[in-house]
């Protein structure tokens, strides 16, 4: 089974979280693997979070508790995508050598895209549905879990989009907004249940949350401490999360 377009990309252009891979193998937990990339713990995971939202499967397995946030180790899929990393290593140098200008990697870098977007689900397209100058489309995100987006027509048209395509669903963390449990969800929007993993506190400013939903992938949300404190809510509590389909943006491979 071969990797999927999407994460193989990723792979290509974003080595460094690659990298941090096997530095979870080496080091067996996140704050250590993160102090040997020189990067904090919230950026570790959030970078896990994200390479494990592109994959079919986790990549990696966190065990909670325990003194410096627990340990972490490679699930097989996240083994075998740190192998395929260690071979585009060592492609690398003749990629470099074959470069015919000094500046050919930097154009090329400024033409592949990073978002701002917090939150990246992949998933496919399991429906397309006109309604009037824009399109509803189905993402099927595996698990049984579906979301919706409304984008143009021309969007559609300019991202090729068909029944089974693949695509990257984006959503700011803004975006995503936490019910209470007697709260009902708009009307028309998405909405999925899910468990808080974390919390952490803005120290000022809103909370940031990660939330894990039923298939294994996560999202990140802001909550005010006070809401969250108000309602009893913190790290294992069950919650609903809901963001209308014209906030999510949709990407697919170049």
């Amino acid at each position: 089974m071969s990797l999927p377009a999407l994460l193989t990309q990723h792979i290509a252009r974003r080595p460094q979280r690659i990298a941090l891979l096997q530095h979870v193998a080496e080091q067996g937990s996140i704050t250590r693997a993160a102090k040997a990339a020189g990067i904090s713990y919230k950026a570790a995971w959030d970078a896990i979070d994200e390479l494990n939202n592109l994959a079919a499967q986790p990549l990696v397995e966190r065990s909670t508790g325990g003194r410096g946030g627990g340990g972490a180790r490679l699930s097989p899929e996240g083994e075998r995508v740190l192998r395929l990393y260690q071979r585009l290593q060592a492609l690398q140098t003749e990629l470099l050598e074959a470069a015919e200008h000094s500046s050919d990697l930097d154009l090329l870098g400024r033409l592949m895209l990073r978002t701002s977007a917090r939150n990246q689900l992949q998933g496919q397209v399991s429906g397309l549905r006109r309604e009037g100058r824009y399109d509803q489309v189905s993402l099927a995100l595996g698990g049984g879990l579906e979301i919706q987006a409304l984008i143009t027509l021309d969007s559609t048209e300019r991202l090729g989009l068909t029944l089974g395509s693949t695509v990257v669903a984006l959503l700011k963390a803004g975006w995503v907004h936490l019910l209470g449990t007697h709260e009902a969800p708009e009307p028309g929007s998405n909405c999925m249940a899910a468990t808080i993993d974390e919390v952490l506190a803005g120290n000022p400013g809103p909370s940031e949350v990660r939330l894990v939903l039923g298939n294994g992938q996560t999202l990140c949300a802001f909550a005010e401490a006070g809401w969250l404190a108000e309602r009893g809510v913190g790290a294992g509590s069950a919650v609903r999360v809901q963001f209308h389909p014209s906030f999510v943006l949709l990407g697919v491979p170049a």
